[in-house]
């Protein structure tokens, strides 16, 4: 497995072509909610599985100081292998480049367990996203 920060448009392609298959597809998530006015803004991570096939995605901005990562997601048959782990390093690791100490993020509930083993704490109530339940969460780095 390879993470990539995004540097041309075919990486670009790939990134958004895992998030439509997860978001769109798999999670009923409208285009239009996913793919969204802050794209141009973010900094696009792709991760390639051992074949070199688009296995995962994420995006990061940076808001008022802060890390937020974003659209964190690995594809069904790459899930359990290591891939989000090795997606939120590589995110972390971009972070720290960019001298932040804090990163947020808004985690699907079902995925707050992983998150929680990478050092997240959940700091808000639940709330609905894209129809999805969500908490956001955030960590020191």
């Amino acid at each position: 497995m390879e993470v990539k920060i995004v540097t041309n448009e075919q990486e670009l392609a790939d990134a958004f072509e895992v998030r439509r298959t997860v978001f769109i597809h798999e999670q009923n998530v409208p285009e239009e909610e996913e793919i969204d006015q802050y794209e141009s803004d973010s900094v696009h991570f792709v991760l390639y599985d051992d074949h070199q096939k688009a296995a995962g995605a994420g995006r990061f901005r940076i808001l008022d100081g802060i890390g937020k990562v974003e659209r964190i997601c690995v594809r069904k048959e790459n899930r359990k292998s290591g891939a989000g782990i090795a997606l939120m390093n590589k995110i972390e690791e971009y972070a720290k480049s960019q001298s932040l100490s804090t990163l947020k993020l808004n985690a699907q509930t079902h995925a707050l367990p992983f998150y929680s083993r990478l050092g997240y704490e959940t700091v808000s109530e639940e709330f609905m996203d894209a129809g999805i339940p969500h908490k956001t969460m955030k960590k020191s780095i």
